[in-house]
């Protein structure tokens, strides 16, 4: 673990500035938020820009800064927080700056300004010792390289964490196999990283977080150079284990597809700034502006939206046309997905009843509404009726 960190901190030779930390305590304290960034920002370059400046510089561009001040925005004023258990996935094109964002977590990376709490801990002000314990102990993180050493096993490179907190060499062992067990990779033990396809080798990467037992897992686009069909198995693999497991996950990567498929919540970043957090379905049916729209532009809404997103309240349904002598409504639960509401539409074309429990109707999909909703532009009268508001609507 030490020896992969130490690859990850080789990032960059351009200039790092600090500034100093004033009147703040180091405290940690329960909270439901696992993770918490306030107001970070990372900038590269030859000066040192005051908080006031840096206040003043969140109405620029990057372009404008790097061209008045020749400075480089890495990360330009975000604060955002993870719940415990949650999935957040952080979504951008190539020098977004979400990789050096994620990177401020476990302080592999030093903000210019802010504060980054774990577990209620200030880790922004953390020393060299509290800093060892948390990247052993609490945050695993899972790279696009995972750099297994070459030299040792599999089950040993699993192992590596817990030898260096000095468990015992069975307890090593046994833990090690357990986690290749859960990544289906059973019986690979013996053999050397050289020996396994570079979606084993993965898998191993994940392995080895998952042996070290921490509470925040940070993946930096691990499944990105694979090839499609192995991705997604490890997709499927990676949320199989998080239903399991229950870690708390930031996952950073350049695909919206693999961003609606495993995050609970996603933020979309561009020139170092978040420009739109929210749920899958948040994100693809309202995108703040060009820029999100052009990435959902063609997304399949089929395995996004449910039943509840697109249903028309009971009140302004036509009960005397839904029923048929071909006899009573089929049903479906609220949270149906929409590609489910397809099959059942392909077996009879009629309105489908959507019940919360059994016999409490609570609204009716129609054929006309599902393929609106498909589409992309479901009618707004028949938007949000579970809730009574927006479909969305937290």
């Amino acid at each position: 673990m030490r020896f992969v960190l130490q690859l990850a901190c080789s990032f960059t030779s351009t200039t790092e500035i600090a500034l100093p930390s004033i009147n703040r305590q180091h405290i940690g304290s329960k909270s439901e938020h696992a993770i918490e960034c306030r107001r970070v920002w990372k900038v590269f370059g030859g000066r040192t820009p005051s908080e006031l400046e840096l206040r003043q510089w969140a109405q620029l561009s990057k372009q404008e800064i790097a061209s008045r001040f020749d400075c480089i925005i890495g990360v330009a004023d975000v604060s955002f927080a993870v719940k415990r258990g949650e999935i957040f996935c952080i979504m951008g094109l190539s020098g977004s700056g979400k990789s050096t964002l994620v990177r401020h977590i476990n302080r592999l990376i030093d903000p210019t300004s802010g504060e980054i709490l774990v577990n209620g801990a200030r880790v922004d002000l953390m020393g060299a010792t509290q800093l060892r314990k948390l990247r052993n102990r609490t945050v695993g993180m899972v790279f696009q390289h995972v750099a297994l050493l070459p030299h040792r096993t599999v089950r040993d490179n699993v192992a590596f964490a817990l030898e260096l907190r000095g468990n015992d060499s069975r307890d090593k062992g046994a833990i090690a196999d357990a986690k290749l067990d859960l990544v289906q990779l059973t019986g690979w033990g013996d053999r050397y990283p050289d020996e396994l396809s570079g979606g084993m080798q993965q898998r191993v990467g994940l392995a080895r977080a998952l042996a070290a037992d921490s509470d925040i897992l940070l993946m930096d686009e691990p499944f990105s150079a694979l090839d499609p069909l192995i991705r997604r198995r490890l997709q499927d693999q990676f949320l199989a284990l998080s239903r399991e497991v229950r870690k708390t996950t930031v996952f950073i990567t350049h695909d919206l597809e693999e961003a609606i498929k495993l995050g609970d919540r996603i933020a979309i970043m561009r020139d170092g700034s978040f420009i739109q957090v929210g749920t899958p379905e948040e994100i693809v049916n309202a995108p703040v502006d060009d820029y999100v729209a052009d990435f959902v532009r063609g997304i399949s809404r089929l395995k996004i939206f449910c039943a509840e997103h697109i249903m028309q309240p009971l009140a302004s349904s036509n009960w005397s046309q839904c029923s048929t002598a071909e006899g009573p409504l089929r049903s479906a639960h609220p949270t149906t997905r929409l590609e489910t509401l397809v099959e059942l539409m392909i077996q009879s074309p009629r309105a489908i009843l959507i019940e919360a429990e059994r016999d409490q109707p609570v609204g009716i999909v129609t054929l006309p509404s599902l393929l609106r909703a498909i589409k992309g532009s479901p009618a707004p009268s028949e938007i949000g009726a579970a809730t009574g508001g927006t479909p969305f609507e937290a």
